[in-house]
């Protein structure tokens, strides 16, 4: 016959390999999910389209654009210096960081700006010719520009609204949540607020609202998405959103940043 205590050590182990169980699926699940949610759903151009992509350390590219004959990628201001020259671990550049989006109109000792946002110049050898109006989203492919498509301002985006983001071969999709001004370490007139999670690495990545260019990852508040808009942050800048393959340029116009 058992005796109560053996029925009790055989009880606690049962319970405890259920727990240990348990805990393998979630884990298994989840990592699975993961790996669903970031798998490729397609191949990578030569060279890749960095507009929607982790482009070094901690930071994504967001669309890109052109300043006259310049074509740069957007990103978040927070990625470095203006003037910083961005370079891969073999040492190739980059890319060189251009001017902060800026608001004059600012308190006092404070930094004020329409967008987290900057343009960083690309090396020839990085501009994927004949893509320049694509978006790689990741598990969600690759999304198309149609010449003419306006970039998203504050007013355009609107509680409710569908939203997708890829960052760090992460795609998510979520709503928006809420949208209003924020003045913590810069002073933005609008942070949208949406309800996929966020963390570092997903800084300056592209935010689609409609499936439309609307904005770029800027902060993290509560886990939660929160990024500014894309039109005013291409205005203060003097940007062109590339909504063509090749941007309105020719690879013979364009003035890119010497690689050395």
């Amino acid at each position: 016959m058992v005796s109560r205590r053996a029925r009790i050590i055989r009880f606690v182990t049962l319970s405890l390999v259920a727990v240990l169980i348990a805990i393998v699926a979630v884990w298994t699940g989840r990592t699975i999910a993961e790996r669903n949610e970031t798998a490729r759903s397609t191949a990578r151009f030569d060279p890749p389209v960095g507009a929607g992509q982790n482009i070094i350390a901690g930071c994504s590219g967001g669309f890109y654009a052109r300043h006259g004959t310049t074509i740069v990628l957007t990103s978040s201001a927070h990625c470095g210096s203006p003037g910083d020259r961005l370079v891969d671990p073999e040492g190739r550049l980059v890319g060189v960081l251009g001017p902060r989006a800026q608001l004059l109109d600012c308190p006092a000792g404070r930094f004020c700006a329409p967008s987290d946002f900057l343009g960083m110049a690309l090396p020839a050898d990085r501009i994927p010719w004949g893509h320049l109006n694509v978006v790689d989203m990741g598990a969600g492919g690759y999304r198309t520009i149609e010449p003419g498509t306006p970039a998203l301002a504050c007013d355009d985006v609107a509680i409710g609204d569908p939203l997708e983001i890829d960052g760090r071969e992460h795609y998510r999709r979520g709503v928006v949540l809420s949208k209003g001004p924020y003045s913590l370490d810069t002073i933005f007139p609008c942070l949208i607020v949406g309800d996929p999670l966020v963390i570092t690495g997903d800084s300056g990545g592209a935010v689609l609202v409609r499936g439309l260019p609307a904005g770029i990852i800027a902060r993290q508040l509560n886990g939660k998405l929160g990024f500014t808009p894309l039109a005013e942050g291409l205005e203060n800048l003097g940007l062109v959103l590339c909504t063509t393959p090749n941007c309105d340029l020719s690879p013979e116009r364009a003035v890119q940043p010497a690689p050395s």
